[in-house]
């Protein structure tokens, strides 16, 4: 027993190393220093180079000032000082002569500083620990980032009483959002959701229960993150990792879904934790917030009227029911509108008819009833719904019915909520004409109770000319076909609308060409009145029709969406013939350029633009809240950014699925030998179609050669796919890896991307994983089975 306790004694006094509050003297900031928030980039490194401070252009919206990763492509922020009041150009941080440490904008005015206690600044410096401090003369830490954390802990860092951390409002905005993680000064530790935009709290979701003895949360160098109490006892394992921090880059951030995640990024090339390069989840907290949250107050995890289900990566999935549609399309999380008018209160109108119920199963939004009525059938409590105007939502389960109204908050789907959800919308065949209806029924009512009052003053003969005139106008505008006039805005687009001149004078006239297309040609651009924003503009060819369709499905495609790897389109151009985009550009240019056209790229740059790809799709099949076919998955539409972050381009052909669909019928799409088997086999089109193209991409990525080269001694190495199964099959995969050294010592994951690239290019559909499985084979968290004969597809007649 005594030999027990020792034990537990020195595993603390292990994990619970002391951090040294001491600056290192490597490479100090002087006083006088400073950085200027331009595209120059410049920063302030630590003495490996692994962290860097200076100012990350966020885009729309000015400059972060900034902590970051700067060893690996993502530069991952951990730090930021001014998150809620981005800098414009110009800006500069500096460490003044007397010693205070100050962000101002270009016209002096501040926008942030260092709260400094204690004696005077002599110099500043970035720690390899990912920890900014300034220092006096004595080595004597002043100030540190550290003790102003924003969403993000690092390995040497605690959260002590009265810390917190707040999760940022999107993965793209930095500033302050909807969640909390709180050391509080009485011992707990708890997440809240915040009452946003305020800072108050509405609802703790999880906590540890330590009122009294929890002290602070250590992140220490060994991978364990835990609460401790003041005498260093462990209380409470928030997360742990296998690998050190000295072989793995860690982090732990409440992300802005309101999870509390750890993640790893392998330092080496070598590492033998058999993760591939890029960050991996370890762990997180807490397990399900879709079935955590539920308070009177606050949307929920998800927003209003939208519901939350837990993916098959453990990630929180906001989603809308059928008949509704996202607030904010660039903001998953801003909840859910009715696409129909909801039921009228007048009885006048009796527009029982035009409703009916879409059923979802395990779906609930708690605490939003108002009714409840026990025991009942499920055929009553439907008609109940029906009949009550303020019914937005009847729920049924085990002979109970809850009536729930607008707004619909803590929306969840999930297996153990049961029952069903009566979603109650206009049925399809009355949504078309339903606005003009009640619009036209009332118009008409109020124009006959104001004629109405004028008769009674007039004769006889006027008042019965006057009435006979009244019903004909009437009568006559309800039945008169509507005009429809052409909108200058397209309908839910929420980017901004470019003049032809504004784009004419951004590209000189479209002077510099970046690439071309067979209906379409792209320029680079300069915004002026942006900071001089470099923006990529892309010229659709005047042939009407196929310039009308193109524009029309890119706009409607990618204007709905948002994540970090696909291009972000920023606006458009709509004026007659001259149809153009706007996207952010793409200092890289193209993948195809990358891969085929200079010296061969790193292989662990390719197994990471191969997991970018895979995660835009991901996003485009299954979070986006009209699921997206994109149908052209070429290297030639992946762009590069100044990182190497690979980002999806060219929505030009793609095919939006509604919120009942999962396939498609329509004419051949895409580029020859990326184009799935099925579209010339007069097959339903799905989602499987850009898995085949990305199967075809991931060849060509991790064998870095064309999917089809005729300049080769050997016939059977034309056409990579067949060649790559045949090497496969015969165990000589160093055929396809040729030359690259790097690919040969990584040999084992090489052969795992291989395997995936066979399972998606399977010529059967339904043999292929969809999108989110691919990625989970990519991340290591799914094992890959050995793959058939993509060739093994056979159809029956």
């Amino acid at each position: 027993m005594a030999f027990a306790i020792l034990c537990k004694i020195i595993f603390a006094l292990l994990i619970l190393l002391p951090i040294s509050t001491t600056a290192q003297t490597n490479l100090n900031i002087t006083l006088g220093s400073s950085i200027v928030a331009n595209r120059s980039n410049s920063t302030w490194l630590s003495p490996s180079g692994e962290f860097a401070f200076g100012f990350q252009q966020i885009v729309p919206g000015g400059y972060l000032l900034a902590i970051w990763f700067n060893n690996i492509p993502e530069r991952t922020i951990v730090w930021s000082a001014n998150r809620n009041n981005l800098a414009e150009e110009g800006s500069i941080i500096q460490l003044f002569q007397d010693g205070r440490f100050e962000l101002n904008d270009p016209r002096g005015q501040r926008i942030w500083a260092a709260n400094l206690v204690g004696p005077r600044v002599a110099y500043a410096a970035m720690l390899d620990t990912g920890n900014f401090v300034l220092a006096s003369n004595t080595s004597r830490v002043v100030w540190q980032s550290f003790d102003e954390p924003t969403d993000t802990l690092l390995p040497g860092q605690t959260l002590n009483q009265g810390q917190d951390l707040v999760a940022s409002f999107s993965e793209t905005n930095y500033s302050s959002g909807r969640f909390l993680f709180a050391m509080q000064t009485d011992g707990n530790l708890v997440f809240y959701t915040r009452n946003f935009p305020m800072n108050d709290n509405i609802f703790a979701y999880n906590a540890t229960q330590t009122v009294g003895s929890g002290y602070q949360v250590v992140f220490n160098q060994s991978g364990f993150i835990f609460l401790a109490a003041r005498n260093g006892t462990i209380l409470s394992f928030l997360s742990s990792d296998s690998t050190s921090s000295s072989q793995s880059y860690q982090r732990a951030i409440l992300e802005y879904d309101g999870v509390l995640r750890h993640y790893v990024y392998p330092r080496f090339a070598n590492s033998t934790n058999g993760r591939a390069m890029g960050w991996s989840v370890s762990n997180f907290l807490p397990s399900n917030i879709c079935m955590r949250i539920r308070s009177n107050n606050g949307p929920g995890a998800c927003g209003f009227n939208s519901f939350c289900s837990l993916g098959t990566d453990q990630r929180p999935n906001c989603g809308c029911p059928y008949g509704y549609s996202p607030v904010d399309p660039n903001d998953r999380m801003s909840g859910c509108k009715p696409s129909f008018i909801p039921q009228s209160c007048d009885r006048e109108l009796n527009e029982t008819g035009l409703f009916s119920f879409i059923e979802m199963l395990n779906t609930n939004w708690p605490d939003s009833d108002y009714d409840h009525f026990e025991p009942v059938n499920e055929d009553w409590c439907r008609q109940a719904c029906l009949d009550d105007c303020f019914c937005a939502v009847a729920i049924y389960r085990s002979s109970s019915c809850w009536k729930k109204k607008f707004p619909l908050s803590n929306g969840r789907l999930d297996s153990s909520v049961g029952g069903k959800a009566l979603i109650k919308i206009m049925s399809d065949n009355a949504t078309a004409n339903a606005t003009s209806c009640n619009q036209q029924n009332r118009k008409d009512r109020s124009t006959l109770i104001i004629a109405g009052s004028t008769l009674l003053g007039s004769s006889v003969f006027i008042n019965l000319l006057l009435l006979s005139s009244l019903l004909f106008f009437v009568c006559y505008n309800r039945r008169k076909p509507k005009i429809l006039q052409p909108s200058t805005v397209l309908p839910g687009v929420n980017i901004r609308s470019f003049s032809f001149i504004e784009l004419q004078e951004a590209t000189n006239g479209f002077k510099e060409e970046l690439g071309s297309g067979n209906c379409s040609t792209v320029y680079k651009g300069v915004l002026d009145n942006e900071n001089r924003k470099l923006i990529a503009v892309k010229k659709l060819g005047k042939i009407a029709e196929i310039a009308e369709v193109e524009f029309m499905a890119e706009v409607s495609s990618i204007s709905k969406t948002n994540h970090k790897n696909l291009v972000q389109l920023l606006g458009y151009c709509d004026e007659g013939q001259n149809k153009l985009l706007v996207y952010e550009f793409m200092s890289n240019g193209s993948l195809a350029s990358f891969l085929f056209e200079n010296s061969r790229p790193k292989w662990y740059t390719r197994v990471q633009i191969a997991c970018a790809i895979a995660r835009g799709l991901c996003y485009l099949h299954e979070e986006c809240s009209t699921q997206i076919i994109h149908c052209d998955i070429k290297p030639q539409n992946v762009l590069l950014d100044e990182s190497l972050i690979a980002k999806i381009s060219d929505f030009g052909i793609s095919k939006l699925l509604r919120p009942d669909q999962t396939r498609t019928t329509t004419c051949i799409r895409g580029t020859r030998g990326y184009v799935a088997p099925e579209w010339f086999r007069n097959m339903p089109i799905t989602v499987k179609v850009d898995v085949y193209s990305f199967g075809i991409l991931l060849l060509e990525l991790i064998c870095c050669r064309r999917s089809v080269q005729t300049d080769v001694e050997n016939e059977n190495e034309e056409i990579l796919s067949y060649w790559a199964y045949d090497c496969y099959k015969d165990r000589t995969l160093k055929l396809l890896v040729a030359d690259d050294e790097e690919a040969i010592y990584d040999i084992k994951q090489f052969e795992k991307l291989l395997m995936i690239s066979l399972w998606c290019i399977q010529e059967d559909p339904s043999l292929r994983p969809n999108m989110k499985r691919v990625l989970n084979m990519l991340e290591g968290s799914v094992e890959v089975p050995i793959p058939p004969n993509p060739e093994s597809f056979t159809i029956i007649s």
